[in-house]
């Protein structure tokens, strides 16, 4: 299920699980909760590097993964959705111990030169975990794909065939710095009964320990196994090859995370990846635009969260709208402080003041992550589309236009996992799309594409039902 992805690595990008230094403190293995050979637990309850050798270790962890996702398989909908709202609850009861954590994970990334986007990315307050409470809840009050017919008939013959929807098994995830996806992983692992492994790299260890610790205590009181929930933290760098490489205990990998991350483990991994991607995201605004509605666009598309995947990295002009959308526009960027890199006809609308670069091929290439932004006046919808087509890392594009024909094309030949028409990038979301919290945003084509919720967690098999048939 890999597909090797084109992007550029991310200017400042986020690639903890591959190469950011361990925090202050950690032992040998570089992660946070490995402390040599002394014997110390992490929160999956399995003994630190220096006990055992790291592959069998990761590999236990596996089995034991294994084994719980058998018992979660046969788990009914009242079973799994009580879990989720007993690990809701527990998570909000244990937010100061969570943001006290999390807190010193946001410490060592300031020490460390992390940028205020990634340091927003990284951070979680009461109400943020509120919300990430909320949205294991919103999970729990989702269908249950689990057992769901996607096609069936009966043959001339008498067969009974039914395509059922069934579990994956067991999902690992790399990712970094994001400690809200450590719970939206297990929850919608959990809900499309899967055993759920995490790495999450050094960047928000502190915050993990303590979430992983939370939500296997609450899974145990709810009479299902805490072995549905496991970290390979403690493991460090060496415990994330050995969860690439444990084919046949674990079912499908995911990596969440900067370019590097991603490609380190699109390379190395023996077990099924599906690829996520860094958003280089666009911004089209049409000639026959509405000039308030395109700048409020691109206002919430570039300033309202920067440090995400889905907020824009390059705004493309037509030259027709340009001379009334991009003086209102720039000067709103600006306002909020965002640096403009931008080709000559995009500078000289400019305003007063606003901190402007010469635009490069490698501006176009970047995800930015930060109050960055590329700009480029372009003669038509053809180039628009030929731009896009060069430079985007196929996650998600916006049109602006009040032109339908220019609307159907751009849906039509641009393509990317998700095409929005008057609208925010933003919204790409598994939470804005209905699916409840999301585990990431798929940017290849085969099994899964767009943002990844229950469905995406679950594969088929077939049943047939015959009575005494044979094979002639």
């Amino acid at each position: 299920m890999t597909i090797v992805s084109h992007e550029a690595t991310p200017a400042g990008g986020d690639s903890a699980g591959a190469g950011t230094p361990p925090p202050s403190g950690a032992g040998a293995t570089g992660e946070a909760g490995a402390t040599g050979a002394t014997g110390t637990t992490s929160a999956t309850g399995a003994a630190a590097p220096g006990t055992q050798d790291v592959t069998e270790a990761v590999r236990d962890v596996a089995r034991r993964a294994k084994v719980a996702s058998r018992t979660l398989a046969t788990a009914n909908r009242m079973t799994k959705d009580a879990a989720l709202g007993a690990v809701a609850g527990a998570l909000v009861a244990a937010a100061d111990e969570i943001v006290a954590a999390n807190a010193q994970d946001l410490e060592r990334g300031r020490a460390n030169g992390m940028s205020d986007g990634l340091l927003d990315r990284l951070a979680l307050t009461p109400e943020r975990i509120v919300q990430i409470a909320t949205a294991l809840r919103d999970v729990a009050a989702l269908p249950d794909p689990v057992g769901e017919v996607v096609r069936g008939q009966t043959l001339p013959n008498g067969l009974r065939l039914r395509q059922v929807r069934v579990p994956m098994g067991v999902l690992g995830m790399i990712y970094e710095a994001r400690p809200n996806v450590t719970v939206d992983a297990a929850g919608l692992a959990l809900k499309s009964g899967n055993a759920a492994i995490l790495r999450g790299g050094s960047a928000a260890a502190s915050s993990n320990a303590v979430i992983v610790a939370v939500m296997r205590a609450a899974l145990e009181a709810s009479g299902l196994p805490a072995d549905l929930v496991q970290s390979i933290d403690a493991y460090g760098r060496a415990g994330g090859v050995a969860l690439m490489r444990a084919r046949g205990l674990v079912d499908v990998l995911i990596p969440r995370g900067g370019a590097d991350l991603i490609q380190t483990v699109v390379r190395e991994s023996l077990v099924p990846v599906i690829e996520t991607g860094v958003g280089n995201v666009h911004v089209y605004v049409d000639a026959s635009a509405d000039v308030d509605m395109a700048v409020a666009i691109v206002m919430n598309a570039k300033t309202q969260r920067v440090g995400v995947c889905n907020a824009a990295e390059t705004l493309l002009v037509h030259e027709d709208a340009a001379p009334a959308f991009l003086p209102a526009a720039l000067t709103a960027l600006a306002g909020a402080g965002v640096v403009l890199h931008g080709d000559p006809a995009a500078l000289s609308f400019a305003p007063d003041g606003a901190v402007v670069l010469p635009a490069t091929d490698e501006d176009w290439a970047t995800e930015y992550l930060a109050l960055e932004l590329g700009v480029r006046v372009i003669p038509s919808l053809d180039e628009a589309i030929e731009h896009i087509r060069t430079w985007s890392s196929g996650h998600t594009e916006a049109i602006v236009t009040q032109d339908i024909a220019a609307a159907d094309r751009f849906v039509a030949e641009v393509d990317s996992a998700a095409v929005m028409v008057n609208a925010s990038t933003r919204f790409t979301d598994g939470g804005e799309l209905g699916l409840g919290a999301e585990i990431g945003i798929s940017t290849q084509k085969l099994h899964a594409r767009g943002p990844m919720g229950l469905t995406e967690l679950t594969t088929t098999k077939w049943v047939v039902t015959g009575d005494g048939h044979i094979k002639p």
